[in-house]
């Protein structure tokens, strides 16, 4: 399967997306229980572009049991999927899921600010963002400024007026 999964890749990296779609299906098809066919053949799609046929594959995948090493990748490609599909609730709980087991994995945190942004909950957006910004940054500038920075993140709609 692995000499396979490489040509499909060098297929896709040459343009030639046709064959490498059709030996991708037919990889699915002959190990329908693997789940690093299913999970290749999601980010396969996703890559391409077809969201929709990529969640099925994302979701098979889930269902077989995808290991520790690739669930946070797996699960932060289907809630980004779900958010591109408008589909914004699944890829809010989607990605959560992702949050709540790998806690340190700064990308789920900024696709689930994405996904709340189109949930219209833009102070929860802002606020992941700016922690995320704050505890990477390395830019002295931005240094600068980092107490009023986690000051506001939790109250961005509040004014100070005396």
């Amino acid at each position: 399967m692995k000499e396979r999964l490489d040509w499909i890749i060098s297929e896709k990296a040459k343009g030639n997306i046709e064959s490498a779609q059709t030996e991708m299906l037919k990889l699915v098809s002959d190990y329908p229980d693997d789940v690093q066919a299913q999970l290749e053949c999601a980010y396969f799609h996703d890559s391409l572009g077809f969201e929709k046929e990529a969640v099925t594959y994302y979701e098979k995948a889930l269902s077989l049991g995808i290991p520790t090493d690739q669930l946070s990748e797996a699960l932060l490609g289907l809630g980004s999927t779900y958010r591109c599909l408008g589909e914004y609730e699944k890829s809010r709980e989607t990605l959560e899921r992702g949050i709540q087991q790998f806690p340190e994995d700064r990308p789920l945190h900024i696709f689930l600010s994405l996904t709340l942004y189109n949930l219209h909950q833009h102070d929860k957006a802002m606020e992941i963002l700016l922690s995320q910004l704050l505890e990477t940054t390395s830019d002295s500038e931005i240094q600068q400024y980092s107490r009023a920075l986690h000051f506001y993140k939790d109250q961005l709609d509040a004014t100070f007026m005396k």
